[in-house]
């Protein structure tokens, strides 16, 4: 059964409305991003502490709903989200508030820059509160995170949408550590990288079932500028560079043995890249492979964190 797309009607409640313009539903692989960051610093010793944690997880989550919603905002700019036909909701083709009249395009941009400012105000207390460094990984974050899809930067209109998203995720796994440690570590950095090559998987299968709308819109990410017959072998690779880091990682001392159980997810990622390379050109038919792939991303994350944690105890 498709998902019902946002209308009047149905969001009629402001609270509620606010609340599903920003995704939430896909706020989780920000969490697992956190988590890995937190593991990260228990895995060399660092006791955590509990405020700053959950002060970290809960504002990393503002910053990804945010940039989801401004995201919505500079794609309803640029026109790609209103000529799209093909959009598998709610994975591509955006929220549809702006597109259904549920939000304007002034509110969704008020609403979005209210997130970003309150993310600011508790970066600059979780700076206080742990290292300078993290000033300017929360900075860099948000940065990237705008110049995704905002002019003049459109990084990923110039192909560099999937460098922003791992670095994007790699950031905000290093942040969280950086808080509990006092410190920046290559740590976090190694443990995370597998986990965000997955995630950067999930923004290029969703530019599958987006690449028509998005090459009317002149967003030239890889899908448009290889097209989708040659494109949809990267899929495989991206998610083989994930593993075979984790792999590394593990055998080179960097991550505990344990972790290797995050190694299970890779099921899910070979169904949806062989679904991927049959059916490229069916953005209909990505469905599964849409879902196979947040399932990787999210479990292989999750495993992952409690390795580290696990491995830290025992």
């Amino acid at each position: 059964m498709s998902a019902v797309e946002p209308t009047i009607d149905n969001m009629a409640n402001p609270a509620l409305r606010y609340l599903m313009a920003t995704r939430p539903a896909f706020l989780s692989v920000t969490l697992v991003a956190a988590l890995i960051g937190l593991a990260s610093a228990c895995a060399d010793g660092v006791r955590l502490h509990p405020l700053t944690a959950v002060i970290t997880l809960l504002f990393a989550l503002v910053a990804h709903a945010g940039i989801n919603v401004l995201n919505d905002y500079y794609d309803a700019l640029n026109g790609t989200d209103d000529v799209n036909r093909e959009r598998i909701f709610p994975f591509t083709g955006g929220s549809r508030f702006i597109q259904n009249g549920v939000l304007t395009l002034r509110e969704t941009a008020i609403f979005g820059s209210i997130l970003m400012l309150l993310v600011m105000v508790a970066g600059v207390w979780l700076t206080m509160m742990s290292d300078a460094s993290l000033l300017w990984i929360g900075a860099a974050g948000l940065f990237i995170g705008w110049a995704y899809s905002a002019p003049p930067c459109k990084l990923n209109s110039r192909g560099l949408g999937e460098f922003a998203v791992w670095s994007g995720f790699a950031l905000i796994a290093l942040g969280a550590d950086v808080v509990q440690r006092g410190a920046v570590s290559a740590t976090p950095l190694i443990a995370v990288s597998s986990y965000a090559l997955l995630v950067t998987n999930l923004l290029f299968i969703n530019q599958f079932p987006d690449l028509k709308a998005d090459g009317v819109a002149g967003k030239r990410h890889w899908v448009v500028r290889l097209g989708h017959h040659r494109a949809r072998w990267l899929y495989a690779i991206i998610a083989a560079a994930a593993y075979g880091w984790l792999t590394a990682a593990v055998w080179s001392g960097a991550l505990p043995w344990l972790a290797l159980s995050a190694l299970a997810p890779a099921v899910f990622s070979i169904q949806a890249s062989t679904t991927l390379v049959r059916s490229s050109g069916t953005p209909s038919l990505l469905t599964p492979a849409i879902q196979q792939t947040i399932a990787a991303a999210v479990l292989h994350g999750l495993l992952l964190s409690t390795a580290i944690i696990v491995a830290s105890i025992f």
